[in-house]
């Protein structure tokens, strides 16, 4: 099989498990939105979970997959024992290092909070104290999710896609159930109802890294080889994780100050946020992310082979296939924004005016999409080439401009600067990792810029103008019922797909619409 046919079907196997988890994800936010609404309380939960969420970029899908990848790659060619040797080696690494920092979270939980929210925030006394309850209960899941993406690492290499990108559905699963069961149970025991996702995290986080045993066990990974840790492979992986950290450091004062500014605007603002970035992860979440771990894999693979030509075409069709499946999804969700909000959220405790905030937020989020998804191939490719460095100074003084650009604004234009600014700052990361990338492999203009590029930039502003067309002519602006919405959002959705890709294949791009989809069909 070809390395791009490979790699088309991985990004497609992974996209549809990742699909899977999302589709639960969403649901999780519906209920939890139905249930809880955007209040005091749920921005308690938000800022408690932030915590393990902002180390989990270190510890877990950031600097550690980046690192730990190649190496393992590499590692895993010189022998199956010495695989499994440096699998135990970094298993035991993680489980020290977050189990320590978690326990830290545990003890000085209040003054975690007290850092990362606005003085208006920490006034509030029962909000404050469920914060600092939530905080400790939910401070294990970073072992759990770190440990899991070390799991989902691994099997990776061994070209297991589906199995690996399935487990975080059982999270979102535990979540569902917890928010379903546990609220009534736990205000009987004196604890208020939002504990509930608190537990869920601890249990579904857990389930999440558990659920990959198997897998290993099937491919023989489970047998203990010894450990090693002052090994040169562990070495490696510290030290490129270390360089990281810098970058995983800025990003995370940069949710810190976001954070803070959204607590000292107004009730409900750090809810919005997450609510509007939680739609704008679903497609970042199965495309992009899906796309990008492909593409680490294999990049990896080719160069570490010496076939570094392959290895360029290869991050060329990644690049490619993240523009040929967000930019669509650009399109549609802005055209539909409002429509994705009504949809997912407008019932129970969840407002019109809490619609009109996410919306604008989401909105300021969605433009920043594309480059989401090419930060997904770019930055862990420049591990591969052992120029850890360069995004890590890269996104470090992108974040610096950001916070400077929110503190700036935030008064005068209120919190959905603070997505509008996420946003600017990764399309100022892409164009200068673009830059970056062009002097590291001596690309050429049209690398970046083929007929293809073209093509699918037109083919996204028809699909824009046609799902805007049908939503507002056929239907008119009326969000009276939620079925009505419904009917009108996947109508004008299906128009505007098809409309995209009927636009490919009249400007005679056939072929790429049918290696996304003709060969994985084939396959089946």
């Amino acid at each position: 099989m070809s390395n791009k046919r490979s790699f088309l079907i991985s990004s497609l196997k992974m996209g549809v498990a990742t699909l899977s988890s999302r589709v639960l994800g969403f649901g999780r936010e519906i209920l939890l939105a139905q249930i809880f609404g955007a209040s005091g309380l749920t921005d308690a939960f938000h800022v408690a979970f932030r915590i393990p969420n902002m180390l989990r970029d270190l510890f877990a899908e950031g600097a550690f997959s980046s690192a730990f990848v190649p190496i393992f790659t590499q590692t895993k060619g010189e022998g199956d024992e010495k695989a499994r040797k440096l699998l135990w080696s970094m298993f035991i690494v993680l489980l020290a290092l977050t189990g320590v920092i978690s326990l830290l979270i545990i003890f000085f939980a209040p003054e975690v909070v007290a850092l990362m929210t606005n003085e208006l925030f920490t006034k509030d006394k029962e909000r404050y104290e469920i914060t600092v309850l939530l905080t400790r209960i939910m401070a294990p899941f970073l072992s759990f999710v770190s440990l899991a993406a070390l799991f989902m690492g691994v099997l990776n290499t061994y070209k297991m896609f589906f199995g690996p990108a399935m487990a975080p559905a059982t999270f979102n699963v535990i979540m569902i159930l917890s928010m379903i069961f546990l609220p009534n149970y736990l205000e009987s025991r004196g604890l208020h109802p939002i504990s509930s996702l608190g537990f869920g995290v601890f249990v579904g986080g857990l389930v999440q890294m558990l659920i990959q045993i198997p897998m290993l066990k099937s491919k023989q990974l489970l047998q203990y080889a010894g450990v090693k840790l002052r090994s040169p492979e562990v070495k490696e992986i510290l030290k490129r994780m270390s360089i990281g950290t810098i970058g995983v450091a800025a990003t995370q004062i940069n949710l810190l100050v976001t954070t803070f500014l959204a607590t000292g605007t107004v009730v409900g603002a750090v809810s919005w946020l997450q609510y509007a970035f939680r739609l704008f992860q679903f497609p970042v979440g199965i495309l992009g992310v899906s796309i990008g771990n492909s593409n680490l894999v294999h990049f990896s693979e080719s160069w570490k082979s010496g076939r570094k030509q392959e290895a360029i075409n290869g991050l060329q069709t990644s690049y490619l296939t993240s523009l040929f499946t967000l930019i669509p999804a650009l399109a549609l969700i802005y055209a539909l924004a409002k429509d994705c909000v009504v949809i997912s959220f407008e019932r129970g405790a969840f407002s019109a005016k809490d619609t009109e905030m996410v919306m604008a937020a989401l909105k300021a989020y969605l433009i920043g999409l594309p480059f989401y998804g090419l930060y997904k191939v770019f930055s862990p490719s420049f591990y591969t080439l052992d120029r850890p460095k360069i995004p890590v100074i890269i996104s470090s003084i992108a974040v610096f401009v950001n916070i400077i650009f929110c503190i700036s604004l935030i008064d005068q234009y209120g919190f959905q600067i603070l997505a509008f600014g996420t946003s600017l700052s990764m399309i100022f990361i892409i164009l200068v990792q673009s830059v970056v990338l062009t002097k590291v492999l001596d690309l050429r203009l049209n690398f970046f810029f083929p007929l293809r590029f073209f093509k699918i930039s037109i083919a996204g502003v028809v699909c824009f103008y046609a799902t805007t067309w049908v939503r507002l002519d056929l239907f008119q602006p009326n969000y009276d019922t939620v079925w009505l919405t419904l009917v009108a959002f996947s109508t004008s959705a299906l128009f505007g797909g098809l409309s995209y890709l009927i636009t490919l294949c009249v400007m005679g791009d056939y072929k790429l619409v049918a290696k996304f989809f003709g060969r994985f069909l084939k396959r089946k």
